[in-house]
């Protein structure tokens, strides 16, 4: 029904009434007044084309916290004087009777952030509808502390919501898998909430120095719960810094997380026994910015992780003393402090809490080194020498040995090799100069790539380059593998040797048959023994595997080296593709040589200690008749030295 002929059908019952009409309107109009009309669920207007509804539920109305203090309707909606209004009221603002929250509410995030003309939230959005707000500790009302989390969640859990300004709903996905959320959800009426943080109407971010989670003033908010450890940590040399205005000294969150805390048993934890000093303190405490800045000196965590105990605690020790052990949790204070857990005089005790029975003799070897700075005590200057003495030690005794050996085995391995006489020719100087720089540009390409993806190998302590020099090293490499790639192609296609080997090389259907009778021969499943011609169906393989790799390196690696005009040229994603593609490649290449081709080379007992054929091109007639006994053209051809034999010579 409409709103004109409502009004018209209750104008004209009080008219007929007579004098009960003058009666209510010399008086201060009732709720049920109000509800003869408003309560029925049929009352709708129009309003810009949308029927909206004028239903008021008298159940949950009465219930509100404005029943409770005996508020009418008229208390709120002060320009309605009679039951028959014409005119819709006019917007009930909460200000009237709620100043303080709309000057809080005023100067808040919500209220800043404007969407489509609106704030971001209102009273209603928080509070409830605008005739059913509860009281907060109704266990119904969407600001009840239980309820608190999932009232937020209405608009900060909505993902598209979040994104339109420019937000995430991370904080309060985050929230609900922390020790807080968690409690909260469980019951916990202690747990903080987001109004315990962030405030209720005041809520501002974190860069206004006023906010509660401005940096400053986050070890008072926490300190609302926490007044015990906040005491405690605004005594420490943390705390201290923080109220001389030093932002870069850690509070809280910044070692606890901000909307992820977890307990400190949990492993995921960044206060968690072992992960306090390899990631939460060393964020600090490990690089050079404290140094500078404020003469802290660095390499702490690095010395402390090549002790015994940071070794320990690597290998999965939980009872290995971490930072937090020694130096305190929220009570770290400088060792200078007479109340430091590292003060000279109190380390026996600190000590003492895993060493039992340490007394201040076995405290007296300092723990970290500073950087550049060799401690004067006889302990250290005695250590300090015996490692010098024995780096000196180790690298004459090792290298003399390595070089005794060396010599042994190179007359020994001369010595088994003129044995297997006589020797034909594998490969021409051609195809070693090829195989050379292949084998130079190949071993470039992989360290120097790898040391790039794994900067903490010993691969790239090894080469100790800058990336700059690295990535020109990698490149000159590369350059030198696509270019000795085209000369092979130049020289399959225009020298007759060229020819005769992409002939002999290209595979056959007698591969794959002889591949799976070398199988059933070593496996003992068959008594006959696969005859091969001058390539084996393994050689054939890996010589197209490294076709096909040579090409599919060289491109994808020249279009991250010319990326800008690859992206603009097709798309940024190719690049990302070819990168992708170069990483995999790389690590498919360098297994299979390590695989496959040294097995060919050095750990096929029959070339045991190697095969010679890539140094000086010659193999023994012996092993190649047993090895490529097909290759009836080669072993026919060849002088009794092993050579090949001259166009007129006869044969014998």
């Amino acid at each position: 029904m409409k709103v004109s002929s409502r009004i018209l059908l209750c104008t004209l019952a009080f008219f007929l009434l007579g004098s009960a009409l003058p009666t209510r309107a010399q008086h201060k109009l009732k709720d049920e007044d109000c509800l003869t009309c408003h309560g029925d669920s049929t009352l709708t207007t129009d309003v810009n084309g949308k029927s909206v509804s004028l239903f008021v539920d008298a159940k949950k109305l009465k219930h509100s916290i404005h029943a409770s203090m005996k508020l009418a309707c008229v208390d709120c909606h002060k320009d309605v004087k009679s039951l028959a209004h014409d005119s819709p009221p006019q917007k009930v603002l909460c200000a009237d009777c709620h100043a303080d929250a709309k000057n809080a509410f005023a100067h808040s995030t919500h209220a800043r952030i404007v969407s489509g003309g609106k704030v971001a939230a209102n009273c209603q959005d928080c509070h409830g509808g605008a005739h059913e707000v509860l009281a907060g500790g109704a266990p119904d009302s969407p600001i009840n502390h239980a309820n608190i989390p999932y009232t937020c969640g209405r608009c900060h859990g909505q993902k598209f919501l979040m994104e339109s300004n420019g937000e995430s709903t991370q904080a309060f996905l985050s929230y609900q898998e922390s020790v807080h959320g968690r409690a909260t959800e469980k019951g916990s009426t202690k747990a903080a909430v987001c109004t315990d943080c962030h405030g209720a109407h005041d809520i501002s971010p974190a860069n206004d120095s006023k906010s509660t989670i401005s940096k400053f003033n986050v070890p008072a908010t926490c300190g609302k719960c926490h007044a015990d450890i906040t005491d405690t940590f605004n005594k420490s040399i943390h705390g201290q810094a923080i109220a001389r205005g030093n932002n870069q000294s850690p509070v809280c969150t910044d070692c606890h997380g901000i909307h992820s805390i977890k307990s400190h048993t949990d492993p995921n934890s960044p206060v968690a026994e072992q992960n306090v000093s390899r990631d939460t303190c060393a964020r600090c405490h490990e690089g050079v910015r404290l140094s500078s800045e404020f003469g802290v000196p660095g390499n702490r965590v690095s010395s402390y992780m090549d002790s015994y105990h940071g070794l320990a605690s690597e290998g999965g020790s939980v009872v290995a003393a971490n930072c937090s052990s020694c130096h305190g949790v929220h009570n770290i204070l400088p060792s200078s402090d007479p109340h430091s857990t590292i003060n000279r005089a109190n380390l026996d005790t600190t000590c003492g809490k895993c060493h039992k029975g340490a007394t201040q003799k076995f405290t007296l070897t300092p723990v970290h080194q500073a950087d550049g700075v060799h401690p004067k005590d006889i302990g250290s200057i005695l250590t300090r020498w015996v490692r010098i003495i024995y780096i000196i030690l180790i690298l004459g005794v090792i290298g003399a040995m390595f070089i005794h050996n060396f010599i042994i085995w190179r007359s020994k391995a001369a010595a088994r090799r003129h044995m297997r006489n006589p020797m034909m020719q594998r490969m021409t100087t051609n195809q070693r100069w090829q195989h050379l720089i292949l084998l130079s540009s190949f071993i470039i390409l992989v360290i120097t790539g790898f040391a790039l993806k794994f900067p903490d190998s010993w691969f790239a302590e090894v080469l100790g380059m800058g990336e700059h020099l690295r990535s020109v090293v990698h490149r000159i490499a590369g350059v030198l593998l696509i270019a000795g790639g085209f000369y092979h192609i130049f020289y399959v296609s225009i020298a007759q040797e060229g020819r005769r080997l992409i002939w002999d090389i290209a595979p056959r259907p007698k591969d794959g048959k002889d591949a799976l009778g070398t199988m059933l021969y070593y496996l003992g499943l068959s008594k006959t023994k696969p005859q091969f011609g001058r390539f084996t169906y393994g050689e054939k393989a890996e010589y197209w595997a490294l076709v096909w790799g040579t090409g599919l390196m060289g491109v994808t690696g020249v279009m991250m080296w010319a990326k800008v005009w690859v992206g603009n040229l097709l798309a940024r994603w190719w690049v990302d593709v070819a990168t992708t593609i170069h990483y995999y490649e790389a690590i498919l290449a360098t297994l299979a040589i390590v695989v496959w081709h040294f097995y060919q080379v050095f750990g096929d007992p029959d070339v045991y200690p190697m095969n010679w054929a890539w140094w000086d091109g010659k193999m023994s007639v012996e092993h190649y008749r047993e090895e490529h006994a097909l290759d009836t053209e080669s072993l026919s051809n060849l002088e009794p030295g092993g050579t090949p034999r001259k166009p007129d010579a006869p044969k014998e």
